[in-house]
């Protein structure tokens, strides 16, 4: 890595610090979790999904309580975030 590589890393850590949002995403190395927030954002803005990331698990803590629920409570639960597909294939 150049010099100049270098400095621009540290640039942006230096800025993530400073001005990095706070998300629970963030806070978690749980594979599920990760992917739910993955799935979540793709089409749709950060502060819906945090509200929404929340209330989704509570619901379904779990990949096995996802998998086990009915399907429209899984809907019912994702309502407001759009593309209900996102949801059905996180089920599956």
């Amino acid at each position: 890595m150049t010099k100049k590589q270098k400095q621009l890393c540290i640039d942006i850590i230096t800025w993530y610090h400073k001005e990095g949002r706070d998300l629970p995403w963030r806070k978690t190395r749980n594979p599920y979790r990760i992917l739910v927030s993955e799935i979540m954002l793709q089409q749709t803005q950060v502060p819906r999904v945090i509200e929404k990331y929340k209330e989704f698990l509570r619901a379904f803590p779990t990949i096995t309580a996802l998998a086990e629920a009915k399907t429209a409570d899984v809907i019912t639960v994702w309502k407001g975030l759009g593309y209900n597909r996102r949801a059905l294939f996180l089920q599956r």
